[in-house]
């Protein structure tokens, strides 16, 4: 099984909020998704990153248009989806499944571009986020338009999937594919319903754990951001004991990947030759 991960944009953001005690000076932070090349699901995308969908759609709706212009991704053409598929011989027609840690822009704005992927997302917090309204959907961060019409008969829920029980500091979760290579891990905290996903038969195991934190280094020092960028989570009271589960992974000797680290990691793209 072979895993990547792609850098679809670059969004720069002050230390100090995505790092406390951290300074005014500018971090350009990446905004990963990945792709796994699976021996039986074949290729299988882990989100999508920042498509044009997000930034240029015509479909945008005021909100969505405001918080590109403030956040103002700068995408990176040359590790979108489609180009990056290419690299691989693969088409996005190649794609059946998609996995969607979570519903927030920079993880599903693509999810259009896949009309013959089943998308594996919490089904849990696809059912409350059907019974929000539109304004407290855009409190939670997530944007109508970006979801393909038929994502909900697409949906194939995180509760249909066998359970794998942890084993030390390994974490348990949903086994994706049926063959313990993917499994879901539950991480609260940053999004309603994220998940990461860890490889636990690599030579070193991986969690890729998404937005449980946006800096290794906050993870590893301690140094989860206060406010205001409380204010972006679902429930921030959940990100410390989250990132416990994480830190005691670390020390076990797996590897821990985040979606906005600037760092580059083995598994990246920009590192890898096809």
């Amino acid at each position: 099984m072979k895993i990547v991960f792609a850098n679809s944009a670059w969004v720069s953001a002050a230390e100090r909020l995505i790092l406390h005690g951290g300074s005014w000076q500018s971090v350009r932070l990446r905004v990963r998704y990945g792709l796994i090349i699976h021996p039986r699901a074949g290729p299988v995308l882990i989100d999508t990153g920042y498509t044009p969908q997000a930034t240029r759609g015509t479909d945008r709706g005021t909100a969505l248009r405001l918080y590109g212009a403030i956040l103002k991704p700068q995408l990176n053409a040359a590790e979108q989806p489609l180009p990056v598929l290419a690299r691989f011989g693969l088409t996005p027609q190649d794609v059946r499944t998609v996995i969607v840690t979570h519903f927030h822009a920079d993880h599903i704005s693509g999810l259009s571009q896949f009309a013959n992927a089943r998308f594996i997302a919490s089904d849990a917090a696809w059912s409350r986020l059907k019974a929000r309204t539109a304004w407290q959907n855009l409190r939670h961060g997530v944007f109508a338009e970006l979801f393909p019409t038929d994502f909900e008969t697409r949906l194939d829920g995180l509760s249909s999937k066998a359970r794998i029980a942890p084993r030390g500091a390994i974490p348990g979760g949903a086994d994706l594919f049926g063959d313990g290579s993917v499994v879901a891990v539950d991480l609260p905290g940053h999004a309603d319903g994220q998940f990461g996903l860890l490889f636990a038969g690599m030579e070193r195991p991986l969690l890729y754990a998404v937005d449980v934190q946006w800096l290794l280094a906050a993870l590893v020092q301690r140094r989860t951001p206060g406010f205001p960028a409380s204010l972006l989570a679902e429930d921030f009271t959940a990100i410390e004991p989250t990132s416990e589960v994480l830190r005691r992974f670390l020390a076990d000797g797996g590897e821990v990947m985040f979606c906005h680290d600037p760092e580059p990691k083995s598994y990246d793209l920009d590192g890898e030759s096809v």
